[in-house]
């Protein structure tokens, strides 16, 4: 797994100016401000106004922080940078969701390597989904974007920018909503790859955004999705605090060794006994399992039997998610008819079973369809 602790480190003349200044925690901050000779007195307010400007000003060059001295200023910004990762693509769904393809750098430049973060408004809420890798290696046989193989881990720096350019193109900066109404209330850790692969870069991240100095979303609204990395699930709880959300989609180990290939290392059993410990649901929190609708594969009624008795001991609410076919998916969407009937099976369990609307299918953003135009990179002998 790729180290990204060090993303501040001692810089030379060939990449000033270049390094994210945000991804960085607080305390990092502080120390670099330590390397330009800011008095000791004064290095705590510094790294408030550099946080501050940063998550609610929302500033892309040190030029715009005003309260700050320029020399200072003019050091910071030849040594470090505000600037986002350019939009490759933006693609408007007809129902309001928004994908961006966004550019990061590659090792060697050979190609472009991509990911896709999508916005997904509604009523009462919009919820940013947010991804963690380049590709994936979990390989789950509905998902678009396991068909994609893994290129490398995203950065801290890389998954925050995610939710800075999408501020950025929505207008939705503290600056300029001065009643705090937010375009972005919910972020989910449910774009391409698996979160718990790239823990500390991903915890890093979710730690910046539930702030409350600067971006401040709640822990309750930040959700991080799992296929059930099981070593790590405890963590999440006690490191990050956020909402966990897991990607089950099958009841029986037979049937979930085919759809998520990781069960046959961290079989139900055992996934089951990590949600019943997870420390959240102490605190009357609920986790939510995801269950894509498989015609014929998951959707009797007899497997929402099965779900019901797995699910027993843990505060649960199942998200029952219509199949999004995708080019080259062997797999068909259950029926509308089937799906209703085995909600009603869980609703009258107790479970809330809400059926989720898909949204962003003609752009490819539904659930399970992104997939970058990234190819895999090479080592060069």
């Amino acid at each position: 797994m790729m180290d990204t602790s060090t993303e501040l480190s001692s810089t030379n003349q060939n990449n000033q100016g270049t390094k994210k200044i945000y991804g960085q925690s607080q305390s990092e901050i502080s120390e670099e401000l330590e390397k330009f000779h800011v008095p000791r007195k004064q290095n705590s307010m510094r790294t408030k106004q550099i946080w501050n400007w940063t998550y609610l000003g929302g500033v892309t060059e040190f030029s715009e922080i005003k309260n700050m001295p320029k020399e200072l200023l003019n050091q910071l910004s030849k040594n470090y940078t505000l600037a986002r990762n350019p939009i490759a693509n933006e693609q408007k769904s007809n129902d309001g969701t928004i994908k961006w393809l966004v550019d990061l750098p590659s090792e060697n430049n050979s190609t472009n390597n991509q990911i896709e973060t999508v916005f997904i408004p509604e009523e009462n809420r919009g919820t940013l989904c947010i991804s963690s890798q380049i590709g994936c290696t979990l390989n789950c046989s509905f998902c678009h974007t396991g068909t994609q193989k893994l290129v490398r881990n995203l950065t801290a720096a890389e998954i925050v920018s995610q939710l800075l350019i999408a501020k950025d193109n929505l207008d939705d900066w503290h600056k300029n909503n001065p009643n705090n109404s937010r375009k972005i209330t919910n972020v989910v850790m449910m774009g391409m790859g698996e979160p718990l692969y790239n823990f500390d870069a991903v915890k890093k991240a979710l730690l910046i955004m539930t702030d409350c100095d600067g971006l401040a979303l709640s822990k309750r609204r930040v959700t991080l999705s799992t296929s059930g990395i099981v070593p790590y699930i405890e963590r999440v709880g006690n490191e990050i605090g956020v909402s966990l959300a897991v990607s089950l989609h099958a009841a029986k180990d037979e049937i979930r060794d085919i759809l998520v290939p990781i069960n046959k290392k961290y079989p139900l059993k055992e996934l089951m006994k990590a949600c019943e410990s997870y420390p959240k649901i102490k605190n009357s929190s609920k986790i939510t399992f995801e269950y894509v609708m498989l015609k014929d594969i998951n959707d009797s009624l007899q497997d929402a039997k099965d779900l019901i008795k797995i699910l027993s001991n843990i505060p649960s609410k199942i998200n029952l998610i219509p199949f999004n076919p995708w080019p080259g998916s062997n797999y068909v969407c259950s029926d509308m008819r089937q799906i209703k009937e085995f909600a009603k099976v869980l609703s009258d369990a107790g479970f809330s079973s809400p059926i989720r609307r898909p949204r962003g299918q003609d752009i490819l953003a539904a659930c399970g369809q992104l997939k970058s135009e990234t190819i895999r990179l090479r080592s060069k002998k």
